[in-house]
């Protein structure tokens, strides 16, 4: 019973963590003018505004998302390990492993990006190529 509780807790928090996000990036939010080429028989459909780099770095910015709630859930899960374990070493050991591994992972992924953002915009400014990196 308390291996399904478990579960079902993980599964709502990850839920949770997933679906707000999303419904509220869900809202109608074309611009006047695609409005009106629209009501004036203009193809709208399949043309965008952005550039490959900014579609690439929503991407990333969704990945990095999805890390970090993968960082949130397995510290929350590691932290119920440990407070679970009723003086039960091993069960402390593997919950202070996991969040170990938790937070050696989350510093990996968060020098990766500021590393990659910092030479981008170096090498921007360097070639005086004005782009959007980092916003």
């Amino acid at each position: 019973m308390l291996d399904f509780i478990k579960i079902y807790f993980l599964a709502v928090c990850l839920f949770f963590s997933v679906a707000i996000p999303t419904a509220a990036g869900a809202v109608d939010n074309r611009s006047l003018e695609e409005q009106i080429a629209g009501k004036a028989g203009y193809a709208t459909q399949g043309v965008n505004e952005f550039t490959l780099s900014e579609t690439i770095g929503r991407v990333i910015k969704v990945a990095l998302g999805f890390v970090g709630t993968l960082f949130f859930a397995l510290t929350v899960y590691a932290g119920y390990l440990w407070m679970t374990a009723q003086g039960n070493e091993d069960q402390v050991t593997k919950a202070k492993d996991i969040l170990k591994m938790a937070v050696i992972g989350m510093i990996i992924v968060v020098a990766a990006y500021s590393i990659t953002t910092y030479v981008l915009i170096f090498m921007a400014q360097s070639t005086s190529f004005s782009s959007s990196v980092g916003k």
